[in-house]
C-alpha cells in the first residue's frame, strides 16, 4: 500500500489494450434527453461471473456499507440524498449493473484488476484508455414523454330546456315554452372567443348572453328570491358596468332595476326578471370549437362545443412516472420548429385504462390526447403554458415535454460509465495518481444525463478518472 492509503497496482501485470466500445454506454441508457430507461426486472443480467476478486484489506475508514448494493432495496426505499420516493431507484440498479458488468469485463480483460483478493493492480503503462475529470455542478433528474398542445377537451352547449312550470308566458324559445320553441337565427363561427356580456347565440333575433359562474341558471330570479345564483346574477351585473344595488343572496327591487338596465343593453324586453335559458353561464371565456346546429333551425339539441381560451399542453404520462409530477412542477415543451417554452403542471388526472375508442367522438385539438388504443394505465396531466406568444400560431400539435423531477445542488458527479464494481459489492472509480492509478471506493447518489453523483475519501473536484474510451 502506498503511503496515502490507496492501493498500489502490482508492477508485473501486462498492458492493458483498449477497452470494449459497448462499456461507453451503460445498458439501458436512455439516448434522448438525458432520461434513463426504465427495464422490467430480468432484462439485464446482473451476474458477474467474469468479475475477479477485488476484496481489499479491511480498511474500516474507507470500506463501504455494502449491504445495500447485495441487497436491492424494497420498492419504497428511498436513496440517500433524495427527500421524495425515488422513482429511478430500482431502474438506476439495474442499469448500473448493466455498467458495472461491462466495466467488470473490460478491467479483468485489460489486467487493470488483479485476481489476488485486493483492490489494487499493476499501472499500465499508458494509463486507462481515457480519462474524465470529477465535475461539481448541479444534477438535474427528468423524463422526457410525448404530449400534445392544444385548448383541452371541449364541452358541448345544449338548447335550454323547458321552462314551463315557472308561471312565465313565453318570450321564445331562450327564454321560456317547450324546448325546440324558438328558431336560431345567430350562432358564433368556430374559434371565437366568447367573454362576458357577449353574444353566445340568437334565438328569434334575442340575443343569448354569457355570463361568468359556476353552475348554470334553473329557475326564474325575481323580487323576492334568494340564493346563490342571485348572488352570481348581481355580480355579473356589477362587472358589466351596472348599479345600485347590492351584491348579496336578495332579489330586490334595486337588482330588478339593474337587470332592467341590462335588458335594454340586449334590445330585450324590459321584464326585470331573468329566465332560464336567457343566458348562458360558464366558469370563464370560452372559444368555439366546432358547431353543429344551424342558423333556421328549432333551437333543440347540441349548437356547439366551446374550449377554455389559451393554449395548454396534455400528457398521457405512462404510471411508472406518475411521482416525476405534482401540481406546480416545472416542465420544458419542445416544438415542432425545435423553439421551446417554459410550462407547469396545473391538473393531474386519474389513472385510467384505454382500450381504444371507435366511435370518432371528441375534438380534434383536445389538449389531453388520446392513446391510441393502449391498454397500459397512464394518467392524463395537463400543464398550462404562460408565455402564449411563444407558442407561435399553433394551435394543436404534437409536442415534447421534458419533466424536471428532482434538482441536486453542488454535488461531485462523473460519467456513469466511470464506476466500476467491486467483488464483495459496492463500487469504485479508477483514479489517476502521480504514480499511476488506484481504485478508491465511492458511494454513488442521484443518476441522470449519463452522469452520477458520487462521493468518498479522496474524491473532489478535478480528480481525474479513468473511463472507457
Amino acid at each position: 500500500m502506498t503511503p496515502d492509503g490507496t492501493d498500489e497496482m502490482a508492477p508485473d501485470r501486462p498492458s492493458a489494450p483498449e477497452r470494449r466500445p459497448g462499456a461507453d454506454r451503460p445498458a439501458g441508457a436512455d439516448r434522448s434527453a438525458g432520461a434513463l430507461e426504465r427495464h422490467s426486472t430480468g432484462q439485464v443480467s446482473t451476474k458477474t461471473s467474469r468479475d475477479v476478486d477485488t476484496a481489499a484489506e479491511e480498511e474500516p475508514a474507507r470500506e463501504l456499507d455494502t449491504a445495500a448494493a447485495q441487497e436491492p432495496p424494497a420498492k419504497d426505499e428511498e436513496q440517500p440524498g433524495s427527500a421524495r420516493r425515488r422513482r429511478p431507484l430500482r431502474t438506476s440498479l439495474i442499469v448500473l449493473a448493466a455498467t458495472v458488468v461491462a466495466a467488470a469485463v473490460g478491467i479483468a480483460a485489460t489486467g487493470t484488476l488483479g485476481g489476488d483478493g485486493t483492490d489494487s493492480a499493476s499501472a499500465a503503462p499508458t494509463g486507462p484508455p481515457a480519462t474524465a475529470k470529477v465535475e461539481r455542478t448541479t444534477l438535474t433528474d427528468s423524463e422526457t414523454v410525448d404530449g400534445n398542445l392544444g385548448y383541452g377537451d371541449a364541452q358541448t352547449v345544449q338548447a335550454p330546456a323547458s321552462s314551463t312550470g315557472t308561471g312565465d308566458s313565453g318570450q321564445g324559445g331562450a327564454s321560456g315554452g317547450d324546448k325546440g320553441d324558438g328558431i336560431l337565427t345567430w350562432l358564433p363561427e368556430e374559434s371565437k372567443v366568447i367573454k362576458r356580456g357577449d353574444t353566445a347565440y340568437r334565438v328569434d333575433e334575442q340575443k343569448v348572453p354569457l355570463l361568468y359562474g359556476s353552475f348554470p341558471l334553473y329557475r326564474t330570479l325575481k323580487s323576492g328570491t334568494e340564493g346563490a345564483d342571485v348572488k352570481m346574477l348581481e355580480k355579473n351585473l356589477r362587472a358589466l358596468g351596472h348599479t345600485g344595488f347590492t351584491v348579496d343572496d336578495t332579489y330586490d327591487s334595486a337588482t330588478a332595476e339593474a337587470v332592467r338596465d341590462w335588458q335594454d343593453d340586449l334590445n330585450r324586453e324590459e321584464t326585470g326578471e331573468v329566465r332560464p335559458g336567457e343566458a348562458l353561464v360558464a366558469p370563464e371565456a370560452r372559444r368555439v370549437a366546432n358547431v353543429t346546429a344551424t342558423p333556421g333551425a328549432a333551437l333543440n339539441g347540441n349548437l356547439f362545443s366551446w374550449t377554455g381560451t389559451e393554449r395548454i399542453v396534455g400528457v398521457d404520462l405512462d404510471v411508472q412516472f406518475e411521482d416525476l409530477v405534482d401540481k406546480g412542477t416545472e416542465a420544458t415543451v419542445r416544438l415542432p420548429d425545435d423553439t421551446t417554452v417554459k410550462a407547469k403542471v396545473t391538473d393531474i388526472g386519474t389513472p385510467s385504462t384505454s382500450k381504444g375508442d371507435d366511435s370518432g367522438s371528441g375534438e380534434s385539438d383536445s389538449g389531453s390526447g388520446g392513446s391510441g388504443g393502449n391498454e397500459d394505465p397512464t394518467l392524463p396531466v395537463e400543464l398550462t403554458v404562460k408565455d402564449q406568444k411563444g407558442l407561435g400560431r399553433y394551435q394543436a400539435a404534437a409536442v415534447e415535454v421534458t419533466l424536471k423531477a428532482e434538482t441536486r445542488e453542488d454535488v461531485l458527479v462523473v460519467p456513469v460509465n466511470a464506476l466500476v464494481a467491486r467483488k464483495g459489492g459496492g463500487y469504485a472509480v479508477e483514479v489517476v495518481t502521480a504514480d499511476g492509478t488506484a481504485l478508491r471506493p465511492v458511494k454513488p447518489g442521484m443518476f441522470a444525463d449519463s452522469r452520477v453523483e458520487i462521493s468518498g475519501s479522496g474524491i473532489k473536484e478535478g480528480t481525474v478518472v479513468g473511463v472507457p474510451k
